[in-house]
């Protein structure tokens, strides 16, 4: 039998920052943004609907990060969106990956929406309804971090 008293010792949860980029753009009145399906190739979460994003990389600002992410993933160039807000950091924490996940959020708007070229990272992607997030399968957290994206500081 067990011991009750035994200490189970703690993971260690590797702290990792990523970003999340939602790239909005506007149909007439409605906003719509852009979600990816992520490929079996990625690391973690296959086929679960996210934003554009990835790991920073060590001495990258997350805002550098995100522009990156953006050109790596969609092909679109940093004169092809505009920031628009950044978020407070989004925590979540994965036991089963061993790691603590400090997501930074952006807002982009897309200049250039008809430009857009996915790369192997994504097998779908879809513009939808902010409202409908909810509807879809997402990465953790997905929703709470367009949330604080939507609800962050203007980028000037």
């Amino acid at each position: 039998m067990a011991d009750p008293n035994e200490q189970h010792p703690t993971p260690v949860l590797r702290p990792t920052h990523v970003v999340t980029c939602f790239l909005q753009r506007n149909d007439g009145n409605e906003s719509r943004i852009l979600i990816v399906q992520r490929s079996q190739r990625v690391g973690s979460y296959h086929g679960h609907w996210a934003g554009i994003s990835g790991f920073v990389e060590p001495g990258v600002t997350p805002d550098e990060q995100a522009y990156t992410e953006i050109r790596e993933e969609t092909s679109l160039q940093r004169d092809q969106v505009r920031m628009v807000k950044r978020g407070q950091v989004v925590e979540h924490i994965d036991e089963a990956l061993g790691r603590h996940f400090y997501i930074h959020p952006f807002l982009f708007f897309v200049l250039a929406p008809e430009r857009i070229q996915t790369d192997w990272e994504a097998v779908d992607m879809r513009w939808i309804d902010p409202s409908t997030l909810r509807d879809y399968e997402t990465v953790p957290k997905l929703p709470e971090v367009y949330d604080s994206a939507i609800h962050g500081e203007d980028v000037e």
